[in-house]
């Protein structure tokens, strides 16, 4: 049996309307059970409007992360529009997921979303513009890195008049990587609607993005605590 995902989402609104989680879960399931797929994960965003981009979806970027993970690469939802109502958002979250070589299925149609992307040439032409704009953003953040490193070395390295080095305690990374800083104050702010991330999720988040510590490793949650002075 192929493993996948299940991928579910209600807004305070949605729940009135009768799509609740478990209806959803329960038309993946029996959609896989009939077409041979094997729901190994569910991911679930409870009060998330329909209009959010992946940014605003923690549960949706932890889906993603564990996709990247571990392979599994196929992902089933009730239909299209418990993906996203917003037409816009529709296109940019099924471009999102066929840029990562995600297989996304609508088990209301059957339909096969991501390789329907990819035959339509200007859906295509989408996928192909964000993963430009993808590897653009991931240069931008490693630039960020290296220069951030540079300044380091060279504060730290910064001598008196006298010839000795400055008598100065170990910089902490909140001094050395404003960026890291910023970005992990990002991730962890608390969105209007839905649960703040975990220090862990901020973690693997910042990994994907080319932060990591000096062996090239996550930061753990404890690291990020200290970052953020909690």
């Amino acid at each position: 049996m192929v493993k996948a995902f299940a991928y579910t989402r209600v807004s305070g609104k949605g729940q009135l309307e009768g799509h609740g989680l478990e209806r959803q879960y329960d038309a993946i399931q029996k959609y896989a059970s009939n077409t041979g797929y094997q729901v190994t994960g569910v991911y679930s965003e409870e009060g998330i409007s329909g209009t959010t981009d992946e940014s605003c979806r923690p549960a949706f970027q932890r889906m993603v992360t564990d996709i990247l993970r571990n392979g599994v690469n196929h992902v089933i939802v009730e239909s299209l529009d418990r993906l996203a109502r917003d037409l816009q958002v529709q296109l940019q979250l099924s471009a999102y997921c066929a840029s990562k070589q995600i297989e996304l299925i609508s088990a209301a149609t059957g339909e096969n979303i991501t390789q329907a992307i990819m035959e339509d040439p200007m859906r295509r032409a989408m996928v192909q513009i964000q993963g430009v704009f993808a590897e653009l953003d991931k240069s931008l953040v490693v630039r960020k890195l290296k220069n951030g490193r540079l300044r380091a070395r060279e504060q730290s390295s910064n001598r008196t008049l006298t010839g000795r080095r400055k008598c100065e305690g170990r910089k902490s990374l909140r001094e050395t990587n404003p960026e890291l800083l910023e970005r992990t104050r990002q991730l962890y702010r608390k969105p209007r609607k839905g649960r703040r991330r975990t220090l862990a999720e901020v973690g693997r988040i910042l990994f994907e993005e080319g932060f990591s510590t000096s062996k090239g490793k996550e930061y753990a949650p404890a690291q990020i605590k200290r970052l953020l002075g909690c």
